[in-house]
């Protein structure tokens, strides 16, 4: 009924009800011979200017405002949602327009205020983990400098904390320029075939030492291939396999066992880390990739580490187009899981 050409039909015949009402009572019509060809010519006339009108002042200006809104609107991925752009009734166009412009934009302020409310976490987070370091440090120093520097037992024990706080903070600052690069997309991949269990068994021999001193076991699970070749950032998985073991070892149990599995699956391979340590409560299951979360916080800072490890590892599966998830349970240990495309095998020797 919006349709420019029935409003004109419906405003063409009132007209043409009332003017032949008028003429009727006024005694113009039974003395005309041929009323209904005026009452036909008034009809179309009246009906015609109508619609002129319409769809060159109202109806014009609807248009208008559509197009207007349609640059600024996205599109829906499901075409059901974007048929009514088609249609040839404006009002009912510009209603749905408005409509849809008015909740994406509603959804576009939810979204500002949760990154609003993100960044302001993050800034706090930030200023908290920077200060812990940088405050230590520098009580340390003025310490030595106030007088401790004489006696030599205290200057090189306070020297070595003083290191180790500035150690931690560059860690800290290291990360965070990693990760801030990450979500930019400044870090570009670099793809190429490797051997992933040869890369794993690097990375043991890496952290052989530390797991010693929890007495934590580093293996591969006994149904593991002897080589397996991935399509990945060696880098890259590199920095991910390492801190998912590292973590493996410091929040595990004491003589306890990291294994590292790898299955291929068609076209890719199914990899993960697996402890047996207290496990993780699901409530924090979908917040440990947070940045600076920590399942147990005063734990945690005596662990060491920066707190962005998790979040910089989904970030590197991301610029892979993977995904990595996490299953634990209480008492009995936690696994992550990612997939990667499987690769070439490649001739080491030639």
């Amino acid at each position: 009924m919006t349709h420019p050409r029935n409003v004109a039909l419906f405003i063409g015949a009132f007209v043409t009800l009332v003017t032949s009402l008028l003429l009727y009572f006024f005694s113009v019509i039974p003395a005309v011979k041929h009323w209904q060809i005026l009452l036909l010519v008034l009809f179309i006339a009246s009906t015609g200017s109508c619609y002129i009108l319409l769809s060159m002042t109202l109806y014009k200006q609807l248009d208008d405002i559509s197009n207007l809104l349609r640059p600024y609107k996205k599109k829906e991925p499901n075409p059901e949602h974007n048929e009514y752009i088609n249609t040839t009734d404006p009002i009912v166009r510009i209603r749905k327009e408005l409509s849809d412009f008015a909740v994406q934009k509603q959804r576009e302020i939810e979204e500002l205020k949760k990154l609003e409310t993100f960044r302001r976490e993050f800034l706090a987070d930030v200023s908290h983990e920077l200060k812990t370091p940088l405050f230590a440090a520098q009580g340390f120093v003025h310490t030595l400098m106030e007088g401790a520097m004489d006696d030599i037992k205290v200057r090189d024990r306070f020297l070595q904390k003083a290191a180790y706080s500035l150690d931690g903070l560059n860690i800290l600052v290291e990360d965070l320029i990693t990760i801030s690069q990450l979500e930019i997309g400044e870090i570009k991949m670099h793809f190429q075939s490797f051997d992933i269990r040869k890369l794993t068994e690097d990375i043991f021999e890496q952290l052989e030492d530390a797991a010693e001193k929890r007495g934590t076991r580093l293996k591969f699970n006994k149904y593991a291939p002897k080589s397996c070749y991935i399509y990945a950032d060696k880098l890259r998985i590199g920095q991910v396999v390492t801190n998912l073991i590292v973590n493996a070892v410091k929040y595990g149990k004491d003589n306890g066992t990291v294994i590292f599995s790898y299955v291929i699956e068609g076209d890719s391979v199914l990899i993960s880390v697996k402890d047996d340590g207290p496990g993780i409560e699901e409530t924090h299951l979908n917040r440990i990739f947070e940045r600076f979360y920590r399942v147990e916080k005063s734990r945690s800072k005596d662990q060491g580490g920066s707190g962005l490890g998790l979040s910089i590892v989904k970030h590197i599966l991301e610029a892979h187009d993977s995904k990595i998830t996490v299953s634990s349970k209480i008492n009995e240990g936690t696994e992550f899981q990612f997939r990667l495309k499987k690769g070439k095998v490649i001739n080491e020797k030639g």
